[in-house]
């Protein structure tokens, strides 16, 4: 791996041409990846990879005019302390803002290249060659925010916006509230009907496993099983049914874990106070994405569970 330092001018030149080539790229991945759902962002990412094209095209003649025709392959992975660009789909994943935030580092980081080469060069005309490229991505990141206030106005925005969250908490935040309800919920009478019956924490502990894993798979299944996503727009089914069937599991285990302490009555302490943060969870996960008061979300179910509980106390004592 090469050192930045140790990079000739036509080396320096060549890593700016193939970084703008890939830039251009993910800018297109970018664009072709909102199209559907996004245009107004996936405009400006196609205005933006133009531009990168355009700028690829100026550097190539820049090049051929000093150094000749052959452009050695110089690459961001080839020098060491470059940062190398994520790929695009690991930055789609994470949804539209981070694509945003993305693309603005993208260009911070360009422009930083650049103006390092101009200083790092001694010889007046190549310095002057590079701070015309510093001054070049920092006109492109001004006119990348140009393109975002013609493309993309502050009401298309928060559309935009509004869109994404409502996608994720349709795809996400919805099958994984509910696989986390059942989850806490309908494995508390079990749970703590075995405990109370054996007063044995492994017996319990056993139990809640058991519970905790067939009702992960039978929710996971349901939810999956139960809408495509095309019409509704819940997105894929396998995702949902993962989602809701791990978090079923998680609600489950998370009071079951306490009766691997061997002391019951440490145990079934433990396993309570699990409980209460449980519920208070989904109190505040309902509040935060669902739009529900919070004493009411956690009056309903803090009830909701209460009676689940005693009913396990109570079929166990008996």
């Amino acid at each position: 791996m090469r050192r930045f330092d140790d990079l000739s001018e036509n080396e320096l030149l060549a890593l700016a041409i193939a970084a703008e080539e890939e830039d251009g790229r993910i800018y297109a991945d970018f664009a072709h990846h909102l199209r559907r759902d996004f245009p107004d962002s996936a405009a400006i990412f196609t205005d933006m990879a133009e531009e990168e094209n355009a700028h690829r095209r100026a550097l190539i003649d820049l090049f051929t005019e000093r150094f000749g025709s052959h452009i050695p392959l110089v690459r961001r992975q080839d020098v060491a302390g470059f940062v190398p660009r994520k790929p695009a789909w690991q930055v789609q994943r994470s949804g539209i803002e981070a694509m945003r935030q993305h693309a603005s580092q993208m260009e911070r980081d360009a422009a930083r290249f650049y103006r390092q080469a101009a200083m790092r060069s001694t010889d007046t005309s190549i310095r002057k060659l590079l701070g015309d490229l510093a001054a070049a991505e920092d006109a492109h990141e001004q006119e990348a925010g140009r393109i975002a206030l013609r493309r993309l106005p502050a009401s298309r925005r928060e559309i935009e916006d509004e869109d994404a969250r409502r996608r994720f908490v349709l795809q996400v935040v919805q099958p994984g509230l509910v696989g986390l309800m059942d989850g806490s919920v309908s494995t508390l009478a079990p749970v703590f009907a075995a405990a109370f019956a054996t007063h044995t924490p492994h017996s319990a502990f056993l139990v809640g496993l058991a519970a905790s894993v067939g009702a992960g798979v039978s929710m996971g299944f349901a939810e999956a099983l139960s809408d495509d996503g095309k019409l509704s727009g819940r997105g894929a089914p396998w995702l949902r049914g993962l989602v809701c069937g791990l978090m079923t599991m998680a609600g489950g285990i998370f009071h079951t874990v306490p009766f691997l302490i061997p002391n019951f009555v440490q145990a079934t302490t433990v396993a309570l106070v699990v409980v209460v943060l449980e519920l208070v969870l989904i109190s505040w996960i309902r509040w935060r994405w669902q739009d529900t008061p919070f004493l009411s979300a956690a009056v309903q179910i803090l009830f909701g569970g209460g009676l689940v509980f005693a009913a396990g106390v109570l079929i166990g004592s008996s």
